[in-house]
C-alpha cells in the first residue's frame, strides 16, 4: 500500500493471525489519520435531538415473548478495568452477594430463558486479554451454551501507532502492549469475520442485544425486543436523561446536512464546544450503550461495503504503558458500536429509566453498586432502593484502585440508602455498619479510621 508505517502494521497484524477484513478495516482507518482526520464534531454541524420514550411505549405480551425467542445476547466483555488497576477480566470483579458481572448475567439470561422457553444464547465478545479468564469463571455454568453456538467471539487487535511517525511502536519489555483493541465498534468487523452473524441468521436469530459486561441494568428486556421489532428498524439504542455527573460524557445530536443521528463521543468534542457539549440541558440525552441491531441489515451494509461499516474514527492519545506518563506516546485508531445509529437510514433511539444503566467504571461507582441503594431480587435483577443515585467521590490517590478500595472497606461500604453524596478527603478506613445520611463530607489530613456505627451528615473531620 505504499506506506512503510501501514505496511509494517499490516505485516504484524498477518503474523498475528488478525482477520482481513479487521486489516482492512484497519488500512481504512489509518489513510483517515493520515490525513489528518481528528473525527471532531463540531457544535456548528449539529442540532440537539428529541426522542420517545419507552414510557409511552405499549407491546403485546405475546409480540415481546416471540421477539426476545429470536433475539441473542451479546456482552461486551473486552476490558481488564486497567484504570482501577485489575489486570483481569473486569466482569469477575465481585460486585454482589459474592457475585461477579458475569455470574449475575449468567443468572439473568438463565432465568429469562426459563420464563419465555427461550433460546436465548449468550454469547462473550472477549479480548486477547480476557478470553481464558472469562472461559474458565463460565464454566461452571453446564447449561449456558447454546447448541451450535459459541460462547465467546474475540475482538480484533491493532498495532499502537508512534504518535510521531504513525509506526507501530516496538516494547519488548512488554509485547502485549504493543497491541490494542479497536474499540468496541469492531463487534461489526468481529461479527463478521468470524462468521458469527451468518451462523445466528441461519439458526433463526433476528436481531442482538448488545450490552456491556459491567453494566448490570443492562437486561435483556422482552418488551423493549417487541417495541423494537414491530418498529421495523435496523438499528436503536437505549438512550438515558444525562445529569449533572454526565455533563462531560458523549450525547446524541442531530446532524443538520442530513438529519441522521450521530452519537458524538467525549473524544470527539472540541475544546471550543465544550460549554455547549457540557450543557445537560441542551444535549439531553446520553447512550446506555445498550444497543439492538436487525442482524438481517446489518449483513447487507456490510456486505454493500466490504465488510467495513466506516463508523467515525476516534483517534486516542495514550503512552505504551498507561500506569507510566514517560513512555512513548501512541494513538490507537478506535470506533464506537453507537456511532453505526448515523450508518442505518431508520434507526431509533429510545429513552429508558437509569435502572437500564448502571456502569461501574470507577471506585466511585462500585461502591454505590455494592451498597443498600440497590438490592438484587430472585430474578437477578437489581432495583434501585432511593429515588435517586447518590453522588460519590473518593479520594484518588487511597481509594483509585481496586485493591486500595477494598483495603479501606474491610467490613463492606457503608448505607448509602438515605445519602445524596459522599466526599472523602484522605485516607481513611471505614468500619462496620457506617451510615451516611444527606449531604456528607469526611476529611483526614493524613491517615484515620471511621468507627463502626458512625453515622455522618454534613462535615466530619478526623485526626
Amino acid at each position: 500500500m505504499g506506506n512503510a508505517g501501514l505496511d509494517a502494521a499490516i505485516t504484524a497484524m498477518q503474523r498475528a493471525g488478525v482477520d482481513e477484513t479487521a486489516i482492512l478495516t484497519f488500512a481504512h482507518y489509518y489513510a483517515q489519520l493520515e490525513n489528518g482526520v481528528t473525527g471532531m464534531i463540531p457544535e456548528a454541524d449539529i442540532e440537539p435531538v428529541d426522542i420517545h420514550s419507552l414510557d409511552d411505549v405499549v407491546v403485546r405480551p405475546a409480540d415481546a415473548a416471540h421477539a426476545i425467542r429470536t433475539t441473542a445476547v451479546i456482552k461486551l466483555n473486552g476490558g481488564l478495568g486497567t484504570s482501577m488497576g485489575m489486570d483481569y477480566a473486569k466482569s469477575l470483579l465481585s460486585v454482589r452477594s459474592g457475585l461477579s458481572f458475569l455470574d449475575i448475567a449468567v443468572r439473568q439470561v438463565l432465568h429469562l430463558r426459563g420464563i419465555y422457553h427461550a433460546r436465548l444464547p449468550l454469547i462473550f465478545m472477549n479480548s486477547f486479554r480476557t478470553s481464558r479468564d472469562t472461559l474458565d469463571a463460565i464454566a461452571r455454568y453446564e447449561t449456558l451454551a447454546t447448541p451450535g453456538l459459541p460462547l465467546e467471539f474475540l475482538q480484533n487487535k491493532e498495532p499502537r501507532l508512534l504518535v510521531d511517525d504513525l509506526t507501530p511502536v516496538a516494547w519488548p519489555q512488554d509485547p502485549e502492549l504493543e497491541w490494542c483493541p479497536p474499540g468496541h465498534g469492531d463487534i461489526y468487523t468481529s461479527l463478521h469475520g468470524t462468521g458469527l452473524l451468518d451462523l445466528l441468521l441461519e439458526q433463526g436469530f433476528e436481531r442482538i442485544f448488545v450490552s456491556n459486561s459491567d453494566n448490570l441494568g443492562a437486561v435483556p428486556d422482552a418488551r423493549i425486543a417487541g417495541w423494537f421489532a414491530h418498529t421495523g428498524a435496523p438499528f436503536a439504542i437505549e438512550a438515558v436523561r444525562r445529569t449533572a455527573s454526565d455533563r462531560k460524557g458523549g450525547h446524541f445530536t442531530r446532524r443538520t446536512s442530513d438529519d441522521r443521528i450521530v452519537l458524538r463521543e467525549s473524544a470527539q468534542i472540541q475544546a471550543s464546544d465544550m460549554s455547549d457539549a457540557n450543557n445537560v440541558d441542551k444535549h439531553r440525552y446520553m447512550s446506555t450503550n445498550n444497543l439492538w441491531v436487525d442482524l438481517e441489515a446489518l449483513r447487507k451494509a456490510l456486505d454493500e461495503r466490504g465488510g467495513i461499516l466506516g463508523l467515525p474514527m476516534i483517534r486516542n492519545e495514550k503512552t505504551v504503558d498507561p500506569s507510566d506518563s514517560s513512555t512513548p506516546k501512541v494513538i490507537q485508531i478506535e470506533t464506537a458500536m453507537g456511532a453505526a445509529i448515523e450508518v442505518f437510514d431508520g434507526a431509533e433511539l429510545i429513552e429508558v429509566g437509569r435502572d437500564r444503566f448502571v456502569p461501574v467504571k470507577t471506585t466511585n461507582d462500585l461502591l454505590v453498586l455494592r451498597s443498600d441503594v440497590y438490592e438484587l431480587n430472585d430474578e437477578y435483577v437489581l432495583n434501585q432502593i432511593p429515588e435517586d443515585v447518590p453522588f460519590v467521590d473518593l479520594d484518588g490517590d487511597h481509594y483509585k484502585l481496586v485493591g486500595d478500595f477494598e483495603k479501606r472497606f474491610p467490613d463492606g461500604v457503608p448505607s448509602m440508602e438515605k445519602a445524596e453524596s459522599l466526599r472523602v478527603n484522605g485516607d481513611i478506613t471505614f468500619g462496620a455498619s457506617v451510615q451516611v445520611v444527606g449531604h456528607s463530607t469526611v476529611t483526614t489530613p493524613g491517615t484515620a479510621r471511621l468507627n463502626g456505627g458512625t453515622v455522618l451528615n454534613g462535615d466530619t473531620h478526623l485526626g
